[in-house]
């Protein structure tokens, strides 16, 4: 029996999504884009060459505008639409889409204003439906060229996590399973802010002393930050947490990495989103972040830094000076 699967977003994820999925003979998939011009020309090129160059999209998927026919009786959503437009994306399918119709979310940020992760924006807005979150060291600049990757996928129904997992696992994507989808969402969104002070580390020309240290008070302190919001602390150090947090601070490909090396150089950051390709999901959790952590009284070092980098026109160097001059204490 063929099912059809609609990825919701045209960036690098949702591309590299559709591709993976289109791997398998049961599947029929379609993408589908907000924006009917960049849909035309994806379909007619077979490429997203803006953010995949060079990697072809299969002619079996079917990329569409169209609300309607992305929804019609589709079997499961995928959804890959930066947080900060997932709700407006969303509010003209939803009628659309058959009842119960599951969802996979690859989003990794946290709504400003409501503090909502992927998965709860997307119950709010589509209706009660089972939705799960796939996370993990995944660059879709490698998956989707078949290199090696492994990931986890969280949420309540141990059917559905079963079904994704084995419809997402191929020969050189692996998928493991996992019930925590707060510490799987958190540890998404939070590795974001830790890789633009990364990134900052790297403009400011550091080393690999300072980045190490850096990583390892980050996870300390998502771990933190999850722990008090609901999340299981093992799911930290697993691969939504540690692994996807060292892909990103290390990586070439992330954006949000590439956001703090610019602003280590001394590029204001209005410049830096404006010619950045794609969405720095980390400039805008970060606000949500630090506003969570100073209502809850959750310890930030990190994350309030960048907040004054980014937000409030503190220079890197004052920031990196802010966090090595903090009162000794013992390492927890």
């Amino acid at each position: 029996m063929v099912r059809k699967v609609t990825v919701l977003g045209g960036g690098a994820m949702g591309t590299g999504c559709s591709i993976l999925l289109s791997e398998r003979p049961e599947c029929s998939v379609a993408l589908w884009l907000r924006n009917p011009e960049q849909a035309a020309k994806m379909a007619q090129s077979r490429e997203n060459r803006l953010l995949l160059p060079g990697v072809s999209i299969p002619e079996a998927i079917k990329i569409t505008a169209d609300v309607r026919a992305a929804a019609a009786d589709t079997d499961l959503i995928v959804a890959a639409i930066p947080t900060a437009y997932l709700r407006q994306a969303l509010v003209p399918l939803a009628a659309h889409l058959p009842a119960g119709c599951p969802v996979v979310s690859v989003i990794k940020g946290i709504e400003n204003g409501t503090f909502l992760r992927p998965s709860e924006i997307i119950g709010q807005v589509l209706g009660p439906r089972d939705v799960v979150a796939l996370c993990g060291p995944s660059h879709a600049e490698e998956f989707a060229r078949r290199l090696p990757a492994s990931v986890v996928v969280a949420g309540d129904n141990p059917a559905l996590l079963a079904d994704v997992q084995a419809l997402f696992t191929t020969d050189r994507f692996r998928v493991y399973t996992n019930r925590d989808i707060v510490g799987v969402e958190l540890a998404a969104a939070l590795k974001n802010v830790v890789a633009i002070a990364a990134g900052i580390c790297d403009g400011l020309r550091f080393g690999d002393n300072a980045k190490a240290a850096l990583l390892t008070r980050g996870i300390v302190e998502i771990a933190r930050f999850g722990t008090a919001l609901g999340a299981e602390a093992e799911t930290f150090s697993g691969l939504a947490g540690l692994g996807d947090l060292i892909t990103t601070c290390f990586s070439g490909y992330g954006r949000n990495r590439r956001v703090g090396e610019r602003l280590g150089q001394g590029t204001p950051l209005a410049t830096i989103l404006a010619e950045l390709p794609g969405v720095a999901e980390g400039v805008t959790t970060c606000k949500s972040v630090y506003d969570i952590s100073r209502a809850r009284g959750i310890d930030m070092p990190i994350v309030t830094e960048v907040y004054r980098v980014l937000f409030e026109g503190k220079s890197p160097a004052a920031a990196t000076s802010s966090l090595m001059l903090r009162p000794p204490r013992a390492e927890a």
